[in-house]
């Protein structure tokens, strides 16, 4: 069994607990790291969107590198550390993104912002919001089909410290 690093384990909406260490239950060596997070481990953050890498709902950090969950295989990534949306807020802190997407409305029905937000994580992380034309060419393997995109740029921003 793979041991996995930094996660929390989500108990309610924002409450978190630090799982260090948890070892991942047993299964079969073609699951998805998308269902091993939402089936096996409870954590549902992560959308199965198109299942196919297109989408962009079921994005996640490994080692804090942006990858769709649904693509990768779970056994692949023993000892790496992966990152879900559960695991941003600490306690009843919003991650400054997390609390951005309220602050703007950056939302509608709520099923890409898990991947959304991840994406965006990395996108601030990496460097990458000198303008909102850079913010939406980083962000662009995530699909928001209610049309969120102004909203989500300026979310980024004012996580950035742009706005």
């Amino acid at each position: 069994m793979a041991e996995w690093r930094g996660y929390r384990r989500a108990l309610r909406h924002r409450a978190a607990v630090r799982a260090v260490g948890h070892a991942t239950p047993e299964h079969h060596h073609r699951t998805s790291l998308l269902d091993l997070l939402c089936e096996h481990l409870g954590l549902t953050g992560s959308k199965k969107g198109c299942n196919a890498g297109a989408c962009g709902a079921c994005g996640v950090l490994v080692d804090g590198r942006r990858v769709n969950s649904c693509l990768i295989l779970a056994v692949r990534l023993e000892g790496d550390e992966v990152t879900t949306v559960e695991s941003l807020a600490d306690g009843d802190q919003l991650h400054p993104l997390q609390q951005a997407f309220i602050d703007q409305d950056a939302f509608q029905c709520g099923y890409c912002t898990p991947g959304r937000i991840m994406s965006g994580v990395a996108c601030i992380r990496e460097g990458h919001t000198g303008s909102a034309d850079e913010i939406r060419e980083w962000m662009s393997g995530n699909i928001c089909r209610c049309g969120c995109y102004v909203k989500i740029v300026r979310a980024v921003e004012q996580a950035a410290g742009r706005k």
